[in-house]
């Protein structure tokens, strides 16, 4: 799998999307491209899909008008978890957008400060 800079998804039309759990989803594009969004767990870590705000079906069968990254260490306004001493963690916030409607796809990990809390976004 070739690691991918999300913005590759800007106007390309999905034509389904692949939603596994709480750690994955895959992207299929309409000219039969596929992309993983997802973490490989590892040892005293947690990366997870916190909340999907929007409908994924919004993304399907039109032109991708946004696709964005960005992270943060701090939690986002109305939302707490506790974190352990010495714990660490980031908030990886994809967003998605067509003609139909927007979606955010909000990532929250943890770890003892020595794991990777990043998600990653691959071509498959």
């Amino acid at each position: 799998m070739n690691i991918e800079n999300f913005n590759i998804l800007l106007g390309k039309t999905l034509s389904e999307l692949e939603k596994t759990g709480d750690d994955q989803i895959i992207f299929h594009t309409v000219d039969g491209e596929s992309y993983k969004l997802h973490h490989i767990q590892d040892c005293c870590e947690t990366v997870y899909i916190d909340d999907i705000c929007g409908d994924l079906r919004d993304l399907i069968g039109s032109p991708i008008l946004k696709a964005e990254e960005r992270q943060s260490d701090k939690p986002p306004s109305g939302i707490s978890r506790p974190l352990e001493i010495g714990d660490t963690q980031t908030w990886t916030f994809y967003e998605i957008a067509t003609i139909k409607g927007s979606v955010t796809i909000r990532w929250h990990g943890t770890s003892n400060g020595y794991y990777s809390e990043s998600v990653d976004f691959s071509k498959i």
